[in-house]
């Protein structure tokens, strides 16, 4: 059993501990509301957005023009996955879902992979995997921009135009709720309705729908061309943008949750350590009761064995009185 000394020194490490992860827990909380919104705006913004692309890229279709970014491959040899993921930890299992999904996917799809990670920490789960990293981008913003969404849309776009892929997933986190962030992969390049039958069964993968309704007449100024490369990199822009709002919403939110939780149990273990100290206290204090209550007992019994007459003398008492019957002898 541990001393109270231990003990003691246990319970002032978790109440340390307790106050860092009640911090962490605030500052996530300031951050999810702005987190939240922008991602809920950006999400309609991109829908709309998703919505008008698939319009006009139908209805140029007809005409045979088409933007290199909308144009599916005949054949998938290579593709690109962008992962999402945070540059600090206590945030739960928040990296280590989306990291698990996107391996999960790959083994799936069976084709060789070419990753480009966004956060430290699916960087170095990819590089401890010895995957195949062709760019990386750490030290994340506190609040993401478009400025900072356009050198990871240059990389991606490079990938997919120089032909290195022929297909370019983003494997980020859904934002549901405060309490529900789910994990998913979405095809990124090129930007079309999805069509992967083969891979409709799993639940992670996130598939665009063709609006139910489309409009196929549009007049261009000056031509259709000039439209497309003018809209598409835009539109690439944000919905990658929409999906690291996301990613960043799912993030602060799994953070407040997981310090919330550390905090009740850094308190409830504060507690069951103090019960502890508590009887390891009581039962010391007993024990050095008991002891002082032995020696008294000790002491009370030798002298007793002291204060017993020897064998053949008589009591101090007797003695004395035949010591005062004897005559005194005169000098």
């Amino acid at each position: 059993m541990a001393t109270p000394r231990e003990i003691k020194r246990r319970i002032r490490s978790v109440k340390n501990i307790r106050q860092i992860t009640m911090a962490l827990e605030a500052v996530s909380a300031s951050r999810v509301r702005r987190a939240t919104a922008d991602a809920l705006r950006a999400r309609a913004y991109a829908n709309l957005s998703m919505e008008m692309l698939v319009n006009i890229a139908t209805a140029i279709g007809t005409s045979g023009q088409s933007h290199p970014l909308l144009s599916q491959r005949s054949q998938v040899k290579t593709i690109s996955v962008v992962l999402v993921t945070s540059d600090r930890g206590l945030s739960g299992a928040y990296n280590a879902n989306i990291i698990r999904v996107a391996r999960q996917f790959t083994e799936r799809y069976g084709k060789p992979v070419r990753w480009i990670a966004v956060g430290r920490k699916g960087r170095d789960m990819l590089f401890r995997m010895r995957q195949n990293i062709v760019a990386e981008f750490t030290g994340l913003p506190p609040w993401w921009s478009i400025s900072h969404v356009r050198p990871i849309v240059r990389v991606v776009q490079d990938e997919f135009l120089g032909g290195y892929s022929d297909e370019v997933f983003v494997a980020y986190t859904d934002f549901v709720n405060t309490l529900t962030q789910r994990p998913r992969l979405q095809r990124f390049l090129p930007l079309a309705a999805d069509d992967m039958t083969q891979l409709e069964h799993l639940d992670f993968v996130k598939l665009r729908e063709r609006p139910a309704v489309t409009v196929a007449d549009y007049i261009y100024e000056p031509n259709a061309s000039a439209i497309l490369d003018e809209i598409v990199p835009k539109f690439v822009e944000n919905i990658l943008f929409e999906l690291l709002l996301e990613s960043a919403a799912s993030e602060h939110s799994a953070r407040m949750v997981a310090m919330r939780n550390a905090s009740e149990n850094a308190k409830a273990l504060s507690d069951d350590l103090q019960l502890s100290y508590n009887k390891a206290r009581q039962a010391a204090i007993t024990g050095e009761i008991l002891d002082i209550v032995g020696g008294v007992e000790a002491m009370g019994k030798r002298r007793e064995s002291h204060s017993r007459p020897r064998a053949g003398v008589e009591p101090n008492g007797a003695y004395e009185t035949e010591r005062a019957q004897m005559p005194v002898e005169e000098s």
